[in-house]
This record gives C-alpha cells, sequence and structure tokens, in this order.
C-alpha cells in the first residue's frame, strides 16, 4: 500500500494506513522528481510525504 500526502492529509492518510494494514507505515518525505508525477491521494496539491509498507 501506497498513499501520496499533502501536508494537510498526512494525518489522514497515516490513520487510513494503520486501520487497513494493522502495522506502522514507512513515512518519507518525497524528492522534488517524485512531487511532480503525483498528487496527494486526498486533493489534487503537490504530495509532500509518502506512507508505504516497510520494505
Amino acid at each position: 500500500m501506497r498513499i501520496f500526502s499533502c501536508e494537510t492529509h498526512i494525518n489522514q492518510a497515516l490513520d487510513m494506513f494503520v486501520a487497513e494494514q494493522k502495522t506502522f507505515p514507512m513515512l518519507e518525505k518525497l524528492n522534488e522528481e517524485e512531487k511532480l508525477s503525483t498528487k496527494c491521494t486526498y486533493c489534487d496539491v503537490a504530495p509532500v510525504y509518502v506512507v508505504e509498507n516497510e520494505e
């Protein structure tokens, strides 16, 4: 599972991840290249973070 999130929706993204996956996620800040090609999962703003499974 991978959720892209802006500053506004980071708490919602973390809560959703834990509720669905029943585990704690990795939280990483996106680099500029990744920001350009994606949007926040919850709105149309460029994401700042990615919440995903530990690898």
